[in-house]
């Protein structure tokens, strides 16, 4: 069954993260993406773990792509490029603004010879501003963000989240945009530039510290475990594990305080609603937590499903790759790698009914697939200055 992107065609120049996990987002719907990468290859093929000698983290989140070697300070190979433009709907990059520029493959380059190409570039900082010209990481973007400064007990220094949370980001906010520009190109029949940025996606996700700071202007404190809006909203502590309750709905929080053997608290005044146990999270906390960690995860959980009061455990990963719902939900899948072998990879996430994603194709070796591109390339090839197709 074909993709939802079928027909599609992807020229992924990114490397790391960001935009490879975009391209990784269009290739699981069904777009043909040709991951185009240097003589020396994404740097990422140098990321650790290793099997057969090739990256597992590269393999991960270059999967369902084809992949060719070119080198774009040459001729010969600059001119495949432009005649894989030809025929392409999508050119994704991340190069720190300017590169594309000089390189001679600028958005006003790439809309003269394909005027319904879209052009989907991330960077640290975003193409304009002061601090356009900076490179940046997931590092110092998780610091810059105010992530930060909200993440970690109330007491510690500031924390990275483990996660690549701003890379992840900025992929699926450029996923989206490049999905809007190519519903727009169906109405004008032109294509045009999509772009944003690892700071600009980690700053939007900030919701809740958004909302605090424009409506009171305070700056956001660290609040450990606790949540800014809900009570109780947290992990806890149980007799052989930890276990997260989110019993901040009213009635929720009547049926805990009362599985726990506390049915009076729900009416004491310091926690009667959920502004006032956020007010006083620390307190009902205290008196939930003793209880809870009387009793096992398992015998919480059974006893929370039962109350129909949201509740989950805190899986190592582990335990997540082998969880039945994990397995229902097909995030497991697998595939055949040139030179790894069948390898375990993350499934698609979106489950489309008519059209559905799928992972398909292993990561590309470094030019895999030179010769199969380079042929369609040359076969396919259109004159200067006109639409790629109808």
């Amino acid at each position: 069954m074909a993709g939802a992107l079928d027909g599609l065609v992807v020229l992924d120049l990114t490397t790391h993260l960001s935009g490879p996990f975009c391209g990784m987002q269009l290739a699981d719907l069904g777009a043909d993406v040709i991951k185009i990468e240097s003589p020396q290859g994404d740097a990422m093929r140098g990321a650790p773990p290793f099997v057969e000698g090739e990256s597992a983290p590269f393999m991960l989140w270059n999967r369902n792509k084809r992949g060719i070697k070119l080198d774009l300070k040459t001729a010969a190979d600059l001119e495949i490029f432009w005649e894989l433009v030809d025929g392409a709907d999508v050119v994704l990059e991340n190069f720190r603004p300017g590169v594309m520029e000089r390189l001679g493959l600028g958005w006003a380059a790439l809309n003269a010879r394909n005027p319904r190409l879209v052009l989907g570039s991330i960077s640290g900082f975003g193409q304009t501003g002061p601090y356009a010209r900076r490179g940046g990481f997931d590092l110092m973007i998780q610091a810059m963000s105010g992530l930060m400064s909200v993440t970690g007990p109330k007491d510690g220094p500031p924390y990275r989240i483990p996660l690549a949370i701003s890379d992840v980001g900025a992929g699926l906010y450029l996923t989206i945009g490049i999905l809007a520009a190519l519903q727009a190109r169906q109405k004008t029949g032109q294509g045009q530039w999509v772009e944003t940025s690892l700071l600009e996606a980690t700053v939007s996700l900030g919701v809740y510290e958004a909302a605090n700071y424009f409506a009171n202007g305070i700056r956001p404190e660290k609040l450990g475990q606790a949540h800014r809006g809900s009570s109780p909203y947290q992990v806890f502590q149980t007799a052989d594990g930890w276990l997260t309750i989110g019993g901040a709905q009213q009635n929720f929080f009547r049926k805990l305080c009362a599985l726990v053997g506390k049915p009076e608290v729900a009416d004491d005044p310091r926690f009667k609603a959920n502004a006032d146990r956020v007010k006083n999270n620390d307190l009902i906390v205290g008196i939930l937590q003793a209880e809870i960690v009387k009793r096992t995860t398992g015998d919480w959980m059974t006893a929370l499903e039962a109350e129909g009061i949201p509740a989950g455990p805190v899986l190592h990963h582990d335990e997540v790759f082998a969880d039945p719902q994990i397995l229902a939900r097909g995030m497991v899948a697998e595939v055949d790698h040139a030179k790894a072998g069948r390898q375990k990879t993350l499934g698609v996430p979106l489950k489309l009914s008519a059209t559905p994603g799928g992972v398909h194709r292993a990561a590309p070796t470094l030019g895999q697939h030179d010769a199969e591109v380079r042929a369609e390339a040359r076969g396919r090839a259109k004159p200067r200055n006109k639409p790629a197709r109808a």
